[in-house]
């Protein structure tokens, strides 16, 4: 791949994309290209984008922050939060697959994400009065189908409005980080003064005030083409695709057992609401220069190497995650979630775009989720909950470790196989 096609790869704008509404939309729009001037229509469409993003993240925040906490605090088990927490990746493979496709052959995203929002309303009103652990677990995985998607069609949204906007991926996505930062932080000092019990109530709100923004964001999609999907499964079944996958696979779980358990693991070592929020803050902040810096120079660096080095520090992470035992210095570690999920994230979407054509870029974008979200969450829900109960903090955390280490050889291996073609 030549630089400029680095470029391209690295503000990910698809050379088809069109806003919804034909010829039309596009003229009045017009196509932005780095360096152009943004027109006031373009500047309007990126601020909504970002603030969509701030909003969906925001929840994100409630969701991964402080669920957990809302379930301890009803008497529930590590195991048995890990086995709610599972439900989320279990339904999520289906949801993103399902929604990914409905996304390509519909082509509409911004009315998919509406109708997610509304199930996500739907579904956390009904969990107000479950009690019952069987109960709360088909309640969650309700809540999950409509939960899971929206990051990966938000992106996709995103990613192709680049052409338009005149905005690179990251330099959206940087809201999405702060939208979860202020989220972790504020969410936390409130819920330290009126109780997790509000949790619920919290998050109805920032469902309902995402919704509120979908209404501002416009939809994107490539030139209308017929889509052939059995071309998108034999890109599925090519060897390439499929070896990267396993390794987004090993590092996902990694990820996903750090992920499920820091807020439980955090509560065991006595920290309280607001130093837990300050904890996810301190990691979504420090991201954002590593986004920023990832927009403008990432495409002068291949991307294997730095997925290699992403896996090492997640390697690094969760050993320390294991043998800290204060709250205090396992929230200075958070400040390695920059060169950690920061420089992973962005990069795995960087590289899938090399993989996966424009016109399969949602379902791409699916499958990426269903590994990212779905799989790996499963494995680390159920299993992961398990091996924290059953062997504690320092075997779990050392199990992590260990399969960042494999994820970061594979990486670097791949990477030399590659050269030598």
């Amino acid at each position: 791949m030549n630089d400029s096609d680095r470029q391209a790869a690295t503000s990910s704008v698809p050379t088809s994309a069109a806003p919804a509404g034909g010829a039309a939309a596009r003229s009045a729009r017009g196509t932005q290209t780095a360096g152009s001037p943004i027109s006031a229509t373009a500047r309007q469409e990126t601020w909504a984008l970002r603030s969509f993003s701030f909003s969906a993240y925001a929840t994100q925040a409630l969701v991964v922050s402080f669920f957990p906490l809302y379930f301890l605090e009803r008497g529930f088990s590590e195991g048995q939060i890990g086995i709610i927490y599972s439900t989320g990746p279990f339904i999520s493979i289906f949801a993103n697959i399902l929604l990914g496709m409905a996304s390509d052959k519909f082509r509409t995203i911004r009315k998919l994400l509406m109708l997610l929002l509304l199930g996500q309303l739907a579904t956390i009103a009904v969990l107000y009065p479950v009690n019952h652990f069987g109960l709360i677990c088909v309640v969650m995985t309700a809540f999950y189908f409509f939960q899971t998607p929206i990051n990966p069609l938000s992106d996709s949204l995103i990613l192709l409005s680049s052409r338009y906007t005149g905005t690179p991926y990251a330099l959206i996505r940087i809201f999405g980080s702060l939208g979860f930062a202020a989220g972790a932080y504020i969410f936390g000092l409130v819920l330290k003064e009126i109780g997790t019990s509000w949790t619920l109530a919290l998050t109805l709100g920032t469902v309902a005030a995402t919704l509120l923004l979908s209404f501002f964001i416009k939809d994107y999609q490539e030139a209308s083409r017929k889509i052939q999907f059995s071309g998108f499964f034999k890109l599925l079944r090519q060897r390439s695709v499929v070896l990267f996958f396993v390794l987004i696979l090993l590092i996902s779980v990694s990820h996903r057992m750090y992920e499920g358990f820091l807020t439980v693991t955090l509560r065991h070592l006595g920290a309280s609401d607001s130093l837990i929020g300050t904890a996810w803050l301190t990691s979504a902040v420090s991201e954002i220069p590593i986004l920023f810096l990832l927009g403008k120079y990432g495409h002068k660096i291949k991307e294997l190497p730095l997925l290699m080095f992403a896996s090492l520090m997640y390697a690094v992470r969760m050993w320390l995650l294991g043998h800290l035992d204060s709250p205090g210095w396992i929230v200075v570690t958070q400040v390695m979630h920059s060169v950690s999920f920061g420089i992973y994230f962005s990069t795995a979407l960087r590289y899938i775009s090399h993989l996966i054509p424009d016109e399969y870029r949602a379902s791409g974008q699916a499958v990426y989720a269903v590994i990212w979200t779905g799989l790996a969450g499963l494995i680390s829900g159920v299993l992961g909950g398990m091996l924290y109960e059953e062997l504690g903090r320092l075997a779990f955390y050392q199990t992590a470790s260990a399969i960042a280490v494999i994820a970061a050889a594979g990486f670097i291996g791949f990477h030399f196989s590659r050269l030598n073609r």
